[in-house]
């Protein structure tokens, strides 16, 4: 029955400064900017933060998460978080953007990355608090030694005056959604990382800044003005230093000692998510999107099966599983008449926005499928790829999971506000609204039930919005039982096989929330919302258990006019 575990009562949306739940739940804050985590790391002070005791505390607007079991500790657990980027006026009293602190700027790289953190869980309440100094515990931030792997490593577009080898990168910032693998790792994918870099519009080089405008790299100085403290931020003095952010990240949070790494071979973009599903031969395959207006959905397809069992070798083995195989990119085709859709959202004749699709080869290992490029050019420079090789323009893909009952993969499609307008793309089958404001949800079927497949069918499970607008969908259920909902941005499955959404941007006028929705069944398409979020806050990271929801509360209080002074938001 798709309706168990979505037996409660829906929350009414609101504009409450709050984490508001259904009746008969609690809520708990587990972990919070600025918590120590590491050895040594002092209590947050929000008037005497350094750079040296964040890089032991918890860091800031955290996204993905992840909760592993802890073998050999009763009642104790491994939490993964990211760390999207920062927000110094929310940070720092009386913060000046035109002038920050060499301080300000390096308490900022040590508040981006990852944290891992052991936690325990309470017998009684089920309460989740952080174990302070487990050995275990880790901070990953802008200037950790990550290793580069997989078919770009050691490339010339990876090579910079202080890494001639184009082999090890200091950091990764602007951690959006991510996964994790069969083999209890996790992957981050690296988003929005063209805001950190200045002076792109003045490196000499023609081709080199055609590539940093495709990526959208700030042609002057940047916002955050990090070039004046850390040359390699600067475009002009290393025009290379871009192109080693914007790629997937692997962690294993078992091994403190473990370096990160950079895995090229699935292609660099504004990687929103990387969810892998293994093949009926156990190997792995990646599903991607490029959060973006008019970007578009990737999978990769290792070569190699995944090794099970826990022996040095196996797991060897497949910590290099993500660094061999083929890289794809999406088109995707109605198959409705043209003039049946006319960007309003109205359903075509046959009832439901559906076609077919192929995935586009791009790379695999040293050879490229694209003409005109190199494989290197290929994974450091995705985005160019996939527009030559004609792939879909899509309404900006965020986070992408494959069931793991069904094996449906399932889109989250956010918004796209210039669609339709004069000089963009108009609306198709796959993405029919003009100025679309909500979003939709994408449900792909790969051929045979294969994820390896070159071709899939495709149907529009959810049209968001307001059920009482017209050109709302919700899987064909009844619209006037379902919670409106607005800019799906991450998506996760229960242990029903439900999936789960969280928002960000909630274009109808409260709070960002998240949600539940049977894909089978009866209830298929009934929509209802667990929970609200406080002022200016996005959910992000859902993590569903039989027993507790995790979510993360990404920038409460990020509204025009607040500052670390003057507060818009009061929570926790």
């Amino acid at each position: 029955d798709g309706a168990r575990g979505l037996r409660f009562a829906p929350v009414a949306p609101n504009t409450a400064d709050a984490v508001t739940v259904p009746a008969g739940y609690e809520q708990n804050v587990v972990v919070r900017w600025g918590d120590p985590i590491l050895r040594g790391a002092p209590a947050f002070d929000p008037d005497r933060q350094t750079a040296a005791a964040q890089a032991g505390q918890f860091g800031y607007n955290n996204d993905f998460l992840h909760l592993f079991d802890l073998r050999g500790e009763r009642g104790r657990k491994v939490l993964v978080a990211n760390h999207e980027y920062t927000d110094e006026v929310l940070m720092f009293r009386g913060y000046d953007a035109a002038a920050p602190t060499r301080e300000q700027v390096e308490i900022a790289w040590a508040a981006h990355g990852l944290s891992v953190v052991v936690v325990a869980e309470d017998d009684r309440s089920g309460a989740l608090t952080p174990v302070v100094r487990h050995r275990l515990n880790r901070r990953i931030t802008a200037t950790t030694p990550f290793e580069v792997t997989g078919p770009a490593a050691g490339s010339e577009l990876l090579r910079t005056t202080a890494d001639p080898s184009g082999r090890t990168v200091l950091g990764t910032l602007n951690n959006c959604a991510g996964g994790t693998t069969p083999w209890g790792t996790v992957l981050s994918g690296e988003e929005n990382v063209n805001q950190y870099f200045a002076n792109a519009a003045s490196v000499a080089d023609a081709t080199t800044r055609d590539r940093l405008a495709r990526y959208g790299f700030t042609k002057g100085a940047s916002d955050r003005k990090w070039e004046r403290f850390d040359d390699r931020f600067d475009l002009v003095k290393e025009p290379n230093e871009a192109n080693r952010f914007g790629w997937v990240v692997e962690l294993d949070p078992m091994d403190p000692d473990a370096a990160p790494r950079k895995r090229t071979a699935l292609g660099r973009f504004k990687h929103e998510a990387a969810q892998p599903r293994l093949d009926r031969h156990g190997r792995p395959v990646v599903y991607m999107g490029d959060d973006e207006r008019f970007e578009y959905l990737y999978k990769f397809v290792a070569s190699k099966p995944m090794m099970h069992g826990r022996s040095r070798a196996a797991h060897e083995h497949n910590m290099g599983l993500l660094d061999e195989g083929t890289l794809y990119v999406a088109r995707f085709t109605g198959n409705s008449p043209a003039g049946q859709i006319d960007g309003t959202g109205t359903l075509p004749e046959d009832g439901e926005f559906d076609g077919t699709g192929e995935w586009i080869p791009l790379a695999s290992g040293d050879h490229s499928f694209v003409k005109g490029m190199t494989a290197e050019e290929v994974y450091v420079f995705t985005r160019l790829a996939a527009d030559k090789a004609g792939a879909t323009k899509m309404d900006r893909p965020e986070d992408v999971e494959p069931s793991p009952r069904t094996g449906r993969v399932y889109v989250a499609l956010t918004n796209n506000s210039n669609r339709g307008k004069a000089g963009y793309a108009a609306a198709d089958e796959a993405n029919p609204r003009n100025i679309n404001k909500h979003g939709q949800v994408l449900e792909l079927m790969e051929a045979h039930d294969d994820p390896r497949a070159r071709r899939f069918d495709w149907r529009l499970f959810l049209v968001c919005g307001d059920p009482e607008d017209p050109s709302t969908y919700f899987g064909g259920f009844d619209k006037e039982k379902v919670s409106p909902i607005s800019c799906p941005d991450n998506v996760a499955f229960d242990p029903h096989g439900n999936l789960w959404i969280s928002t960000d941007g909630n274009a109808l006028g409260n709070h960002d929330g998240l949600f539940g929705v049977a894909v089978t069944g009866r209830n298929r398409g009934q929509v209802k919302q667990f929970l609200t979020v406080p002022v200016g806050a996005e959910t992000c990271g859902p993590v569903i258990r039989e027993d507790r929801v995790l979510v993360a509360v990404q920038h409460p209080g990020e509204v025009d006019g607040a500052d670390a002074a003057n507060p818009a938001s009061a929570w926790p």
